[in-house]
């Protein structure tokens, strides 16, 4: 336990300099674009005084180090832009303000979450179960039908463009045969069943998409552990073939698995920009992607950050895993 402890230290002490120094590099790469957000909200016409007065507002007019440790102290202790009556409060966790949508950066992302989370956590359900299962079944089976048919499937996913294959799904069993609804969320608070029968077409394109990586991964990695001399003890001693492949095998081959699927889901849920945009989903993605097209580098900043701060925690949950499925792993 102690061990424990002090490797969630380590690792949580980790974390927040992987968060400073990403965000040092986000914010100097994005506020060094050549776009004056100022401008895009002085209004037209536009005088050199009220470009002034929106930069200062906006505070813009200071140096980019000084924008950076002001953008820190909202993170933890809020902001204030502008004074006196008009003066906006960004309370914190403030990742900024969005000025041309006149709300806070945080805001606009807890509003955008829900949508993006659903997508993300069914789809990876369902290609979690589906890429285990038939990789597992295409290395029990190898050499036969099923097994070439599986990789068969996997190849093809793998080679597959996802919004082609969402536009396939929406014009063949949105339009033709009338089957699911091809845009639009239902949040699950109005109606559960309505949530999950506007996402069952994104959540089967994603994951029919992910499942491929999972079935080769599966199948590679169970071939290896069958033969590890662990695996041939425990079918001397008597064994069955079905606690062999669940014990001994399917354990080793479970930690990789956590591996990518860990980073697969912190990416996912940062933005499935693809999959939002061709399902017409108001979700992460499709915000950013609005952010850039409106030039509006606060939220592009506040989501990009979101998206590394969910990979960053889906890493560090899938270390604190790799000990619980496999004993030779220690944290030391």
């Amino acid at each position: 336990m102690p061990d424990l402890i002090w490797f969630l230290i380590r690792r949580l002490f980790a974390t927040v300099l992987v968060m400073l120094a990403l965000s040092l590099a986000v914010y100097l790469v994005f506020y060094a674009l050549p776009a004056d957000p100022a401008r895009l909200s002085c209004g037209k016409p536009c005088t050199p005084d009220r470009l002034e007065q929106a930069r200062r507002f906006m505070q813009l007019d200071q140096s980019t180090i000084q924008q950076y440790f002001a953008f820190l102290k909202g993170i933890f202790a809020g902001r204030t832009f502008g004074e006196g009556a008009a003066a906006i409060q960004c309370n914190a966790p403030c990742f900024g303000y969005s000025f041309p949508l006149a709300r806070p950066v945080t805001t606009l992302i807890l509003d955008r979450l829900p949508v993006t989370a659903s997508i993300a956590i069914g789809a990876a359900v369902i290609w979690l179960v589906v890429g285990v299962s038939l990789g597992v079944g295409a290395a029990l089976k190898r050499g036969k039908l099923f097994d070439k048919l599986a990789v068969g499937a996997a190849l093809v996913g793998v080679a597959s463009p996802s919004f082609l294959v969402g536009l396939l799904a929406i014009l063949v069993f949105g339009f033709w045969l009338n089957m699911v609804p091809v845009s639009g969320y239902v949040p699950f608070t109005e109606s559960p069943i309505d949530w999950a029968w506007h996402l069952i077409t994104p959540w089967l394109v994603l994951a029919a998409l992910s499942s491929a990586s999972y079935i080769r991964l599966t199948r590679a990695q169970m071939l290896e552990e069958l033969n590890l001399d662990h695996v041939t003890t425990a079918r001397a001693k008597g064994a069955g073939e079905r606690r062999v492949v669940v014990v001994h095998g399917l354990r080793g081959v479970l930690v990789p698995i956590v591996t990518i699927f860990g980073l697969d889901l912190g990416s996912l849920l940062g933005g499935a920009i693809l999959t939002e945009k061709v399902f017409s989903m108001q979700g992460l993605g499709e915000l950013l992607i609005s952010a850039v097209g409106q030039v509006d580098v606060a939220v592009v900043v506040g989501v990009t950050l979101f998206s590394a701060f969910l990979v960053i925690l889906a890493n560090l949950v899938v270390d604190l895993l790799h000990g619980v499925l496999d004993p030779r792993v220690t944290h030391g």
